[in-house]
């Protein structure tokens, strides 16, 4: 049975370039996951054996500072790739925030197909560009942010990456802990938690269940993530 004939989010993956034919090729060499939050993919270091593609959840990647800080550099959800490398290691840990479902591919055998199918080649090549991108913006986010302006992007970022895969941008869904965020926006834990409060002091945002997060004044939200 072919696990990628009924895929529902495979418009969003490396997959939505090939014809039937070739997505029946790729099915061949996959191995589908389920893993529960908290779960290391791989760790930094590692043997760069394997990518995969995150099918539904959250996944975040981090590297450890050599005085035991982490830097959290992403959140991966839904149609995200990870595992590209151009060494023979992996650069970074990846690590579920919620349980996740992925497909994982070997990569020598991935590395063979993607010789046979260009089409998937040029596919990896444009996620890898968004990959760039998404990482010149956090540092963006990490250089002369203030705390509160930093807090608002990461949650107008949240609001339009769900948009953009066809979810409801608000509420927002923010899976991830407050030491998660503080350690992608180099912030402490407690700034993080500090900042959440007063924006919903101030009526910006509403703290809602299941880890949502109500922006009720986008204009504010947008002002304050400019810093004005």
């Amino acid at each position: 049975m072919n696990p990628c004939g009924a895929c529902p989010v495979r418009s969003l993956t490396v997959c939505a370039a090939l014809d039937p034919e070739e997505v029946r090729r790729l099915a061949e060499i996959l191995q589908t996951m389920r893993v529960d939050a908290g779960h290391t993919l791989f760790s930094e270091g590692d043997t760069a054996d394997a990518l995969y593609n995150v099918t539904s959840g959250t996944v975040k990647l981090y590297k450890l500072l050599p005085d035991g800080r982490r830097q959290i550099t992403g959140f991966l959800v839904t149609g995200d790739f990870l595992g590209l490398s151009v060494n023979e290691s992996y650069a970074y840990t990846a690590e579920s925030v919620t349980s996740a479902s992925l497909c994982r591919f070997p990569r020598k055998k991935i590395d063979v197909l993607m010789d046979e199918f260009p089409k998937m080649q040029r596919r990896l090549f444009s996620m890898a560009s968004n990959e760039l991108a998404a990482a010149q913006d956090q540092m963006l986010l990490l250089g002369r942010k203030t705390a509160k302006e930093k807090i608002c992007s990461f949650l107008l970022m949240l609001s339009q990456r769900a948009a953009r895969r066809g979810h409801k941008e608000n509420p927002v869904f923010v899976p991830m802990s407050r030491a998660d965020i503080a350690d992608y926006l180099g912030l402490t834990t407690e700034t993080v938690s500090r900042t959440f409060t007063q924006l919903k002091t101030v009526g910006v945002i509403s703290l809602q269940e299941g880890n949502k997060v109500l922006i009720a004044d986008l204009d504010a939200m947008y002002d304050l993530a400019e810093g004005s």
